[in-house]
């Protein structure tokens, strides 16, 4: 490999570390440095976005460079599908606390470049189960992949039909998540869903499942291409009310329950969406 791009990945991944920042799991930062990622973003030069709120820019020649940086790489601009930006999936890769040998089911796996992070991760004794609803992108994610036997490519709208994961992490908008996911979640497993509005922002919902129950809490907030097939246009609405004047990470819940509540747990609602409902997290009491 050349020595000057091999250079330029392992800045990229150290520049991730104090960024993002990689507290838990610093494994991260050797996934990052090892994935090339011009492999999954096409032929250059490329349509960079430095962030969500600059203006895109071409780059001038097909420099693998320009992509070890913090930014947004565009996959479709008329769909507004891009890489997305490294330090934001890295913090929610190092709140996931992935370990070797782990099973993981990621929705949303676009051209595979995440995916191939997550493998790096969990290493060849794990398993990563990456879904993708667009047949186009499904099969650049195979092709892209094949250095990584642990990834498993589906094509589909992120219904499982059988496994149990580790962990579960979602790449689109929702606002529920598919029963199966929570279903499929091994003890101890963890769930990272973003949960949005038709606006495409909303936060980001890590749940951790011990036995028939979730804890829950909110890690930050997030924009976000939408989930096909999981979305509820009345329950968008009541989160946007919920949320209301809340910073993403104040967001006051505790548990996720399966179903509709109880007519007595009414008053313990935050939020309720298809087939779940987030616990309000009590009132502090002072003595």
């Amino acid at each position: 490999m050349d020595t000057c791009l091999a250079a330029a990945r392992r800045w990229y991944a150290e520049d991730l570390r104090y960024k993002t920042p990689v507290l838990a799991n610093p494994e991260l930062i050797r996934a990052f440095a090892v994935v090339p990622r011009e492999q999954f973003v096409g032929p250059g030069p490329w349509r960079i976005i430095p962030s969500p709120y600059d203006e895109p820019f071409l780059t001038p020649d097909n420099d693998p460079r320009w992509l070890y940086h913090d930014v947004l790489v565009s996959i479709d601009a008329s769909r507004n599908l891009n890489n997305g930006m490294p330090s934001f999936w890295a913090r929610n890769l190092d709140r996931l606390d992935l370990r070797p040998g782990e099973r993981v089911l990621q929705i949303g796996a676009g051209t595979g470049y995440y995916s191939a992070v997550i493998a790096e991760i969990i290493g060849p004794d794990g398993l990563v189960t990456a879904v993708e609803i667009d047949t186009e992108l499904a099969s650049q994610a195979r092709s892209n992949l094949a250095g990584w036997p642990q990834i498993d490519v589906i094509s589909n709208d992120g219904h499982i039909e059988a496994g149990e994961f580790d962990a579960i992490i979602v790449f689109a908008g929702c606002t529920h998540p598919a029963r199966e996911w929570l279903e499929r979640l091994a003890e101890g497993g963890r769930l990272l869903l973003p949960l949005t509005t038709e606006s495409w922002r909303g936060f980001l919902l890590r749940a951790t499942r011990h036995g028939n129950a979730f804890a829950v809490s909110s890690i930050g907030g997030v924009s976000i291409f939408p989930c096909v097939g999981q979305r509820d246009a009345e329950a968008s609405q009541r989160l946007e009310s919920a949320m209301k004047g809340l910073a993403p990470l104040k967001i006051p819940i505790c548990a996720l329950h399966l179903g509709a509540p109880a007519h007595a747990e009414m008053e313990q609602v935050w939020y309720q969406a298809p087939g779940f409902w987030l616990e309000r997290e009590p009132l502090a009491t002072t003595g």
